[in-house]
């Protein structure tokens, strides 16, 4: 199946006048604001930065779980004796719990959530015969979006529900902009929006912890976990696919060596995956952006640089970051990228002395806890 994808995209791309499926695809998304090149730069950078503090994260988890090295399926895995975190029971609960979070935060994000509300607008715990996933829909026209998720008293739902609140959020300031073309953002900062929101909340995670401390850590720590570890994964696919499709007549095979050539690139050295070689080599199959939209990707990272600096400039200045952040989201789409990223007071940039920076940030926040 993935072959003829390539084929057909190919042959769409020389109809159009490119040479390869990516640089038309870079044109059809719109990516005006960085080149292949930065994408590059971004890899490289995560090999640099990021992939030595996911090395630390996965062997503090192995030597807490009493491993020598961990295999892939134990990265999820709890100490023994370590319960799951169950921060609230029934959406009701979620729902009091986040606006409380959010009220701490800035008022205007938790009256965000209680309009919608109002108008009927969430759509929140996990039932039988309901569709999975979590996503935030804007409504152009009333301005009030909807959030459907599938909440089962998890972290990860908390999660959940604070990311698409700041989606939500992001809906609401860019509400009052003339056109509804200037409603629609760029992904790489409508995630910045969502992953910020996790970010800057986490302060306020007494809202569903009172005061139990170890919790509170547990989830801080989790929380950060999964902002770090993302990384080398996202330039993985990201790398790949720019092989893919500067090599379109490659075979199975050469697909399968190039595959397995990036995967070690980016080794995690804490994980042991010796036993199961046969089966990483097709393990891009699991990725469902490489069939269905093919490029979009590397847009989490982006963001998640995005909100990193936030975060770090929040810690900094809580008042002076969230207006920054309220500065760029009612930008809407008005704006280029690096126009929008400043107006947070951001810089876009992937090279590897700024991700450099933001990494030790998240390192010291680490150790902090």
């Amino acid at each position: 199946l993935y072959t003829t994808l390539i084929q057909k995209r190919q042959q769409v791309a020389a109809n159009a006048g490119f040479d390869n499926y990516r640089d038309y695809k870079f044109v059809e998304l719109g990516r005006f604001d960085y080149t292949k090149e930065d994408c590059f730069q971004f890899h490289e950078a995560v090999r640099q930065h990021v992939l030595p503090l996911v090395n630390n994260i996965y062997e503090r988890k192995a030597k807490a779980l009493g491993l020598s090295k961990l295999k892939p399926w134990d990265t999820e895995a709890y100490p023994e004796g370590m319960q799951p975190l169950k921060p609230f029971n029934g959406g009701n609960e979620l729902l009091e719990k986040t606006i409380a979070c959010f009220e701490q935060l800035h008022p205007f994000f938790a009256d965000c959530l209680r309009k919608m509300n109002s108008l009927g607008h969430l759509d929140l715990e996990s039932r039988k015969g309901k569709a999975p996933g979590g996503y935030n829909c804007p409504l152009a026209e009333s301005g009030a979006p909807f959030i459907f998720m599938n909440a089962a008293g998890t972290m990860d739902d908390v999660t959940t529900m604070v990311h698409e609140g700041g989606h939500a959020v992001h809906s609401f300031l860019a509400h009052n902009l003339s056109l509804s073309a200037f409603k629609e953002y760029p992904m790489e900062i409508a995630e910045v929006a969502s992953m910020a929101m996790e970010l800057f909340s986490m302060d306020h995670w007494q809202a569903f912890f009172g005061n139990d401390t170890e919790k509170l850590k547990q989830a801080k720590e989790h929380q950060l976990e999964r902002v770090i570890t993302i990384f080398p994964w996202i330039a993985t696919i990201d790398a790949f696919q720019h092989w893919v499709y500067e090599h379109p007549n490659h075979t199975e095979e050469e697909r399968a060596a190039a595959w397995t050539s990036i995967l070690a690139t980016f080794k995690i050295d804490a994980i042991d995956t010796s036993d199961v070689a046969t089966y990483r080599q097709y393990s891009w199959q699991r990725q469902l952006h490489l069939f269905e939209v093919p490029f979009y990707y590397i847009e989490y990272g982006i963001a998640q640089l995005g909100a990193i600096g936030l975060w770090m400039q929040y810690k900094q200045n809580p008042q002076q970051a969230l207006q920054n952040y309220i500065n760029a989201l009612q930008l809407g789409g008005t704006k280029t990228l690096p126009a929008l990223y400043e107006a947070a007071g951001l810089k876009f940039d992937f090279s590897p002395e700024h991700i450099k920076t933001l990494m030790q940030f998240v390192k010291a926040e680490m150790d902090a806890l």
